[in-house]
C-alpha cells in the first residue's frame, strides 16, 4: 500500500500542483483561487507551491500555457519613456505572440474562451488584475495627465482592446493585410493610437 498524506517534492509533485490549480481556477476564477486551496487540493504543504511558483500569476500562467509572464512584460513596459508607452505596448504585445508558438496559443486560448464560460472567467480575471491594473499603475507613475470626466481605466482596456483586436486578425482569423504585415510596420500603425489611449495629448 502507498503511504497516505502530503506529496514530497519532486516532478510529479509539480505535476499534481498544476493539475489542483486547473481544477481550482477553473472552478473559483482567477480571484477567487488562493495557493492555499491550490495546496490542498494537490495534497502537499503551501510551502511547496510557494517552492515551485513565484505567486499565483506564474502559477496561472504554467496553467494557461502563456509564453511569459505578463507581470514580466509589464515591467518592460513600465521601463519605457512615456513619451514610447504606446509603441512599446505594442512591440512587447507583437514579441509574446509573434513566434510560431505564441500564435498557436493565442488562438488556442481564445477558441477555449469562446467555448467555455469558465475558462473566459479565469483570462479575463487574470487580465484584468495582472495585466490592466499594472498598466494602470504604470500610466499613472509616468505622471501622463488624467483630465476630468476621462476614466483612465477605460483608455487602458480601450488600448488592450485594439491589441487584443489586431491579435484576433493577424493570428485567428489571419486577414492577409494583418497576417502579412511585419512586426514593425504594425507598431508604426499601433504605436500612435495606442499613445493616444495611455497618454492623451494635452490641450
Amino acid at each position: 500500500m502507498s503511504p497516505r498524506g502530503r506529496r514530497p517534492g519532486g516532478e510529479d509533485t509539480r505535476s499534481a500542483i498544476v493539475a489542483a490549480a486547473r481544477t481550482e481556477f477553473a472552478q473559483r476564477g482567477y480571484d477567487g483561487t488562493s495557493l492555499r486551496a491550490v495546496a490542498r487540493e494537490a495534497g502537499v504543504d503551501p510551502k511547496l507551491v510557494h517552492h515551485y511558483f513565484d505567486g499565483k500569476s506564474e502559477l496561472f500562467v504554467e496553467v494557461m500555457a502563456f509564453p511569459a509572464n505578463p507581470a514580466v512584460l509589464v515591467e518592460r513596459i513600465a521601463a519605457a519613456p512615456r513619451s514610447e508607452l504606446g509603441a512599446t505596448l505594442a512591440r512587447v504585445f507583437l514579441a509574446v505572440w509573434d513566434s510560431p508558438e505564441g500564435r498557436e496559443r493565442f488562438a488556442a486560448m481564445f477558441a477555449a474562451a469562446a467555448a467555455h464560460e469558465e475558462h473566459a472567467r479565469m483570462v479575463r480575471e487574470f487580465v484584468g488584475r495582472e495585466v490592466l491594473h499594472r498598466v494602470v499603475d504604470t500610466v499613472r507613475e509616468s505622471g501622463a495627465p488624467e483630465r476630468e470626466g476621462e476614466s483612465l481605466e477605460v483608455r487602458v482596456a480601450l488600448g488592450a482592446a485594439q491589441l487584443i483586436g489586431t491579435g484576433l486578425l493577424r493570428y485567428v482569423v489571419k486577414v492577409p493585410a494583418v497576417a502579412d504585415a511585419s512586426v514593425d510596420e504594425l507598431v508604426a500603425l499601433l504605436g500612435p493610437s495606442l499613445q493616444h489611449h495611455l497618454v492623451p495629448p494635452t490641450d
